[in-house]
C-alpha cells in the first residue's frame, strides 16, 4: 500500500496538486512584528494561483459575529494546540505563532 502511495506522489506528483504560494515579500506577507500573517494582497495572489481556494485574511475586529466569530474561535483553538506542541515558540513573545495569536486577538 505504501509503495503505491509513494509512486503516486513522487515522480512529478501529477495525482496531487501542489499549492502555489505567493512570493514571500512585503506585499504578500506581514513581518513578524506586525502580526505574521498574509496580507489581503497575498491572499488574493494565493487564490489566483489556486482556483477554488477559500483562504481568507485574519479576523481582527473586536467583536465579530456569525461565521467570522466561529473562524476566530477555531483558529484560536488550533493555535493553542501549536502552543503546546512548540513550547519554545510559546515562550518567545516575538515568535510568529505568538504574534499571529495577538493579531487574531486570541
Amino acid at each position: 500500500m505504501f509503495r503505491r502511495y509513494a509512486q503516486e506522489f513522487s515522480n512529478g506528483g501529477e495525482a496531487r496538486k501542489r499549492d502555489n504560494m505567493p512570493k514571500r515579500n512585503k506585499k504578500n506577507f506581514r513581518p513578524t512584528k506586525k502580526g505574521a500573517g498574509m496580507t489581503e494582497a497575498g491572499v488574493k495572489a494565493y487564490r489566483r494561483n489556486n482556483p477554488g481556494s477559500k483562504l481568507r485574511t485574519a479576523v481582527t475586529e473586536d467583536k465579530p459575529t456569525g461565521k467570522r466569530a466561529a473562524r476566530r474561535k477555531s483558529f484560536c483553538a488550533r493555535s493553542a494546540g501549536q502552543m503546546k506542541r512548540f513550547p519554545k515558540a510559546a515562550k518567545n513573545p516575538n515568535s510568529r505563532l505568538r504574534q499571529a495569536r495577538r493579531r487574531w486577538k486570541c
